[in-house]
């Protein structure tokens, strides 16, 4: 089966909404007339700075994604942010679990959890993110994490709204370190995520959904990394707050 590639740029808490706005601007100049099509392409800008990329990106293909969502649809949760507000805002996709979250704001399984049904209700597309630690990957504790991870941040969720739904494999060690996976070892990871996902839901969901690699990824190992069986596009951090960067990396991507 063919999975389209998806490449997801988080902007984590960088950019306002004039610099958000000049940065799509730049991308939409060049983008939309190369591979936009070709790939699912998504900006996720921190909350303040979502309305003027959703105004920003109309009349092209890019897509915008929020980096939190509560599971709650509203009440008395100071700074959070509900899916109907995110739908009303014009997002689409929303970042759940992302290990920042997990380490600094005490995100668990159970609220990833949580959280992802309540983007599903509001047919956001969730881009649920799982990973491990250095010492768990050096005590060769990874797929046991992995499999954690998945069974309780999908625990519940119906086989149709699996396949809707985008995994990031973000191996914590890799992220901001300018450490790479190996495409084998990444490779290695995302081929357990899809066996897991089979596991619970079925090969043929397994085959549907797409699973990105957020560890670091940029132009220069972005060719490699996707030509890889189980490997469907990126979840990217720092390379994705430069217009020019972010371009060459999804055109690498593509195998352009």
């Amino acid at each position: 089966m063919s999975r389209k590639v998806i490449i997801a740029g988080n902007w984590k808490m960088n950019k306002n909404a004039a610099e958000g706005k000049a940065l799509v601007d730049e991308l939409k100049a060049a983008c939309g007339n190369c591979c936009c099509c070709e790939a699912d392409v998504v900006v996720c800008p921190p909350f303040t700075t979502i309305g003027a990329v959703v105004e920003a990106v109309k009349g092209t293909a890019i897509k915008v994604g929020a980096q939190n969502i509560h599971w709650a649809d509203n009440g008395a949760f100071t700074g959070e942010i509900s899916g109907d507000m995110l739908k009303s805002a014009g997002v689409e996709y929303v970042i759940i679990g992302h290990s920042e979250r997990r380490q600094y704001f005490g995100e668990t399984d159970a609220t990833v959890n949580a959280r992802l049904k309540a983007a599903l209700k509001y047919d956001l597309i969730p881009i649920v993110c799982v990973g491990e630690l250095l010492d768990e990957r050096e005590s060769g504790k990874t797929e046991e994490v992995l499999t954690r991870q998945i069974r309780g941040g999908f625990e519940g969720i119906s086989a149709d709204e699996m396949a809707k739904t985008v995994v990031a494999y973000e191996p914590v060690w890799a992220i901001g370190t300018g450490k790479t996976a190996t495409p084998d070892i990444a490779q290695a990871a995302h081929a357990h995520i899809r066996k897991e996902i089979a596991g619970m839901f079925g090969e043929e969901v397994a085959e549907k959904v797409r699973i990105q690699y957020g560890g670091s990824m940029k132009a220069a190992n972005a060719r490699e990394l996707v030509a890889q069986k189980d490997i469907d596009g990126g979840l990217i951090g720092g390379a994705a707050l430069k217009a020019g960067d972010f371009l060459s990396l999804i055109k690498e991507a593509l195998g352009k």
